[in-house]
């Protein structure tokens, strides 16, 4: 298991309220959890994957239902009172940018009241010290509680600033609106039939399953992420094409999926796994794509050159070529 610093120095008292900031797969979770006997713990977590990790080890744990609970992190200002929570923590590994991270400062000044405590954990290169800069601009104030192989703990305490309404801060658009070129290779190798009932996951912003949309006349689309943000990002481009013939699930993996088959699975899978560059995700994708699969099914992914996903394919699937493609990606195709 990681070993988080968090649970070293993170300090509740056991009636008061914490919030933790998308990173909800972090070890500190359950010490809070223990540490709040008479508060509450709420989840702000984009990730439903780490959300369901988390509430399977309260439950675990005795954790009465009322004491944790969870919101998306991207609708916390909408749906969460400001200035309501004592303490605030969160770990860089779990942020996929600089603009989560950022996000996840500019909420915690939203969330806290007036003394109370934002604990962050970062390496440093990941860019702990960079954001503990924009902590001290935002807070007026950071102390660095533990330091231990490159990464470190740092806190500050929300001070009381006037009358000042908490401002309600927001994500940035998954992808600002932009599809990668990875993606865009992979539409340009990409055959859909008028009759494709098809599956997008890891579907981020949505184009592939949108363009799927627009090609399967007779047919309908599934577009699936992990991620919250993913998901409202690409209802909302589903509803700009006026698109009927899809929906989107918040799935961790296929789950949402298991029981149904499609004809045509496409893909841009993710290869990081909180801030580690991995290929873990995309290999259990691709098993999962062959049990969801019809017989004649067709599985389309795109990746960069350096990702080996061929002997997987293989392991799964009798038929493995490379279709399209540049210099920097690979488009695979894959038929039992």
């Amino acid at each position: 298991m990681f070993q988080s610093l968090l649970t070293r120095t993170v300090n509740c008292a056991i009636d008061e309220r914490a919030v933790v900031l998308n990173s909800a797969f972090d070890p500190c979770v359950e010490c809070l959890a223990e540490q709040l006997s008479a508060g509450e713990l709420l989840l702000a977590e984009d990730n439903i994957a780490a959300w369901g990790q988390a509430q399977a080890a309260m439950q675990h744990m005795g954790i009465p239902r009322a004491r944790f609970r969870h919101v998306a992190f991207h609708e916390y200002s909408s749906r969460e009172a400001p200035a309501t929570m004592d303490v605030a923590v969160m770990n860089i590994l779990y942020q996929p940018n600089n603009a989560w991270m950022h996000y996840g400062v500019r909420l915690a000044a939203y969330a806290l009241k007036n003394g109370g405590r934002l604990y962050i954990e970062g390496a440093k290169d990941r860019g702990i010290l960079s954001l503990g800069k924009r902590v001290q601009e935002i807070f007026g104030n950071l102390e660095t509680l533990e330091i231990s192989k490159g990464r470190r703990v740092v806190c500050a305490v929300k001070r009381a600033l006037s009358d000042e309404v908490p401002v309600a801060p927001e994500l940035a658009p998954f992808a600002a609106g932009r599809m990668d070129e990875g993606t865009g290779l992979l539409l340009e190798s990409l055959e859909v039939h008028a009759t494709d009932i098809a599956l997008d996951p890891g579907c981020g912003a949505g184009f592939i399953g949108a363009y799927i949309a627009e090609r399967t006349s007779k047919g309908q689309v599934t577009l699936l992420d992990v991620s919250l943000v993913s998901v409202a990002a690409s209802r909302r481009l589903l509803e700009q094409r006026g698109l009927t013939n899809a929906q989107v699930l918040a799935s961790d993996g296929l789950q949402a999926v298991r029981d149904q088959r499609f004809d045509l699975v496409a893909t841009n899978p993710p290869f990081h796994l909180g801030g580690v560059r991995t290929t873990v995700i995309a290999e259990g994708l691709i098993r999962e794509a062959a049990r969801v699969l019809h017989p004649r099914g067709r599985l389309y992914l795109v990746a960069n050159r350096f990702l080996k996903y061929e002997p997987m394919l293989r392991s799964c699937f009798g038929v493995v070529e490379e279709v399209g493609g540049n210099s920097r990606f690979k488009v695979l195709h894959a038929q039992f």
